[in-house]
């Protein structure tokens, strides 16, 4: 073998053939092993594989026979460390290099080995074999087809050998073949893509559109029409492949080697008989800069010269953003496409897209989707899920509550996997009480026979329905399959002309299919509306609306009891936290009420609202009530801005985040990246007016349309926010009080905020404030606040009424509202508790009673301990 040139893939097979003779433990490597490993199902150098699959021959019987030749020869054991060549196969290899020379190729490829296998003396066993089953003609044949007249000059050549087979996937041959979903409502579309394709030059025409639109469905659309003739007389017949820029630039090492694979699938496209190939590029882009290293071209330039000579007919599909930063910036790639745009479908036409596709998504997953969980999919989607767009998203919905629903009908049902559990519980405590001999534990084995007796007659019949029930949804789900596979044999029966076979089909098989369909389903139905299906295959409303809630974080489920009641109680709840507001506690409870209700506006925040007041009335305090009753009490869930870090001009980029080029631009806007990762959320900008002025018009847009744009172009959703400003403006007036207080503060709010943006809010609140009795209230809250923090040392503490008066007398200034009574609770009473914990004097169980003196200083008794177990 020395002296001959292999390529790579030549190489491989040889070096794989040594492998499998040390393998099977053979001392040297013969051409039996050659054929194997060119015959092999499992190997990428397989070319008899692919000369079977291309000549229809049954590749598995070949590989039998060749294997049955191995099994003959004598192996060692232990097996050789290495197996060399033997004199047969040294002669074939010379006669493939032969072979080579006189076919004018500068090496030798899979192929001269093929052929050399045919043409050896010394290999008869082998060329016998195969030539009972593949013929040396056909099997020449066959490689002229595959090299389509090309030579192999470099190492790599045999990677451009049917390199659309290689490259492409076949669109015509899925359609055909029904593995394409139907594609509903892209008529305009496809037919604008026929026309530029029908142009004398030109005749590309690129797709652009937002990720999710369909722009892919298009093309799979226009692939079903040709297989249907559903095309121009000039088109019938013609090809579609998707080109994978993956495997083409995969496994390229070499500089060149990239180029090569790609300027061979171009000779492929343009070398194919009339009426042609068109070559669909998914993500066109994506062919600007493709491959190309130092001193090598892209892709792109390779493309060029052969679409401006019409040579080739390319459709691409990319993203609008994607075409604009890279396909206009080159001109003379641009200019040989014709854009086509694909807008996003409206929430109806979603609904008719997401009918058409049902019966596809209801075999694969065994299960019955409601039409109502369709349209709901298609409104909760366009609504809630506002980063993405339809059709995807509705899709992705039904998607993933079919899913969920196949997943639950798999899984035992909790019924009864609750009482099996009981079982084997019962069966292990029996098996430990019959190792024990005294008779309390005899007294309680039969105890817990008898109970494992009678959960096991529960069992038996909850058992056997499951079972029954589990039976008939995969009759379902087989007869799904089975409908879905004959109406595809109908299609293709009436496009080859079988009109009888069609008939057969369309008219006895399928029908019978239908009705057994029908009568399955109407039974599950008859069963669950007796109460006495264990399991559910539909896919309703509410599996769609917990899907949205789940992704979203948006409680767009239907109301239950106790949601209803608590919603209600909502302004009596937030009341308690916030004292003396009631005002400012209904405007923000009512927005609450709409939106979950589902009659907020759609197109703005649930509520925005501009909290007016002196310094501790509580206007961050709701702010925060707010968000502890919507979230549970998560503070983490609130967005809160302090918006005097926002005084400079240049700050503002800190919300929506840098313009490119600057730095933090990757990062994004603290206030637009907040609400994207958590759409349902109160926002609390605190201070507002001490912002600057250029942060006003960047909240105008919030305000009203409930959306603001990013840095990066992105749009986030505000409209499931509660947006809160909170302003010091008007305390002055609001501390004097008199009847006009609340109308100056009104005043004071519009001279400092212009119009447009006050006009804008949902309301403008007024925070009065604190009486003498609020304050009192207040006192009694921080002591309730403190005995729940001293609870953890199983300590309880209460106030007497004198004592909440001293607390008072000692800490109220009208000037700072309630923050100097938490924090002389905090300083007084949370300090004496301490001290007393550390000295000894405080233990578990003890009760403090807080009082006053004749002087009216703040008193510390300590009650007996209460009949309370100490913490352990």
């Amino acid at each position: 073998m020395n002296g001959i040139d292999f390529t790579d893939a030549a190489t491989e097979a040889l070096n794989q053939a040594i492998q499998l003779a040390v393998s099977q433990g053979h001392a040297s490597c013969e051409p039996a092993h050659l054929a194997n490993v060119l015959f092999s199902d499992q190997s990428d150098v397989a070319i008899g594989a692919r000369v079977c699959a291309k000549l229809g021959v049954d590749a598995d019987a070949v590989r039998q026979r060749l294997r049955r030749l191995l099994l003959k020869r004598p192996a060692q054991s232990p097996a050789p460390e290495q197996a060399a060549p033997d004199l047969a196969l040294r002669k074939l290899v010379e006669a493939a290099g032969k072979a080579a020379k006189s076919a004018g190729d500068a090496l030798v490829a899979q192929d001269h080995l093929l052929l050399a296998l045919y043409n050896s003396d010394k290999n008869s066993n082998v060329a016998k074999e195969l030539r009972e089953l593949l013929s040396e003609a056909d099997a020449r044949k066959a490689v002229e087809t595959m090299r389509s007249g090309r030579k192999v000059e470099s190492k790599s050549a045999e990677s451009t050998f049917e390199a659309l087979e290689k490259y492409g996937i076949d669109l015509i041959e899925r359609a055909a073949a029904g593995r394409l979903d139907p594609v509903i409502g892209r008529d305009d579309q496809i037919r604008r893509i026929l026309q530029i394709l029908m142009r004398r030059t030109k005749n590309n025409p690129v797709l652009v559109g937002e990720p999710g639109v369909g722009k892919t469905a298009v093309v799979e659309g226009l692939a079903q029409r040709i297989v249907a003739n559903d095309i121009p007389e000039g088109m019938r017949g013609i090809g579609l492949r998707t080109l994978d820029m993956g495997a083409l630039v995969a496994g390229a090492k070499y500089r060149g080697e990239f180029e090569e694979r790609l300027k061979a699938v171009l000779a492929e496209v343009a070398a194919a008989p009339a009426p042609g190939v068109i070559l669909f590029i998914d993500e066109i882009h994506l062919v600007l800069g493709a491959g190309k290293t130092d001193g090598a071209m892209d892709a792109a330039n390779l493309l060029k010269p052969m679409l401006a000579r019409g040579e080739i007919r390319v459709i691409g599909a990319t993203t609008h953003a994607e075409y604009r930063a890279h396909v206009e910036k080159d001109a003379a790639f641009e200019r040989r496409f014709q854009p086509v745009t694909v807008s996003e479908p409206s929430v109806e036409a979603t609904v008719s897209i997401l009918r058409g596709l049902r019966e596809r998504y209801e075999a694969h997953h065994g299960v019955v989707i409601e039409d109502a969980a369709l349209v709901a999919a298609a409104q909760l989607s366009a609504r809630y899920i506002t980063l993405r767009f339809l059709p995807d998203k509705a899709l992705d919905l039904v998607d993933e509550a079919a899913a969920t629903r196949r997943v639950q009908l798999d899984s035992r049902p909790e019924e009864l996997d609750s009482l099996e559990r009981r079982v084997l519980q019962l069966e292990i405590e029996a098996t430990a009480l019959k190792r024990e001999k005294d008779s309390n534990s005899r007294k309680r084995l039969v105890e817990v026979q008898g109970q494992v007796r009678n959960l096991r007659e529960q069992l038996a019949p909850l058992q056997e329905r499951w079972e029954h029930e589990r039976g008939r949804a995969d009759k379902v789900r087989e007869l799904q399959d089975k409908l879905e596979q004959l109406r595809i044999k109908a299609a293709q029966s009436r496009r080859s002309g079988d009109m009888s076979r069609a008939a057969d089909l369309e008219y006895y098989a399928i029908p019978e299919a239908e009705n057994r369909l029908r009568e399955l389903k109407a039974e599950h139905e008859k069963a669950q509306a007796n109460s006495a299906s264990m399991m559910s295959r539909s896919v309703t409303e509410a599996n769609i609306l917990d899907i949205v809630s789940r992704w979203t974080g948006v409680p767009v489920a239907k109301l239950n009891e106790g949601e209803r009641s608590r919603l209600l109680e909502l302004p009596n709840r937030l009341r308690e936290r916030v004292i003396g507001q009631d005002k400012a506690v209904e405007a923000v409870s009512n927005s609450i009420l709409r939106s979950r209700a589902g009659f907020a506006r759609a197109d703005q925040p649930t509520g925005s609202f501009l909290f007016l007041g002196p310094t501790g009335v509580g206007k961050t305090e709701l702010a925060k009530a707010l968000n502890a009753e919507l979230f549970n009490g998560d503070e983490k869930s609130l967005v809160r801005l302090d918006m005097s870090e926002y005084s400079e001009a240049h700050s503002v980029a800190r919300l929506v985040g840098a313009p490119p080029g600057y730095v933090g631009h990757e990062e994004g806007g603290q206030l637009t990246e907040a609400v994207r990762k958590r759409p349902y959320t109160v926002v609390l900008l605190d201070e507002i007016e001490k912002a600057h002025p250029r942060v006003l018009p960047v909240l105008l847009q919030v305000l009203d349309d409930g959306r603001l744009t990013d840095s990066k172009g992105r749009v986030v959703d505000f409209t499931n926010t509660v947006i809160i400003l909170t302003s010091n403006i008007g305390a002055q007036p609001l501390l004097r009080g008199g009847a006009k207080a609340e109308e100056e503060a009104q005043d004071a709010a519009r001279l400092h905020f212009p119009p447009e943006f006050l006009n804008r809010l949902s309301a403008v609140c007024t925070f009065a404030p604190l009486d003498h009795e609020h304050l009192r209230r207040l006192v009694h809250k921080s002591i309730r606040k403190v005995a729940s923090r001293v609870a953890e040392h199983n300590i309880h503490i209460e106030i007497s009424p004198r004592g909440a008066d001293a607390v008072l007398a000692a800490s109220f200034d009208a000037r700072y509202g309630a923050r100097p009574v938490e924090r002389y609770v905090e300083n007084n009473v949370v300090t004496e508790l301490s001290r007393l914990l550390l000295t000894g004097e405080l233990r578990p169980g003890s009760i403090i009673h807080v009082d006053t003196d004749s002087q009216g200083a703040l008193t510390f008794s300590m009650k007996a301990p209460m009949d309370v177990s100490p913490d352990v």
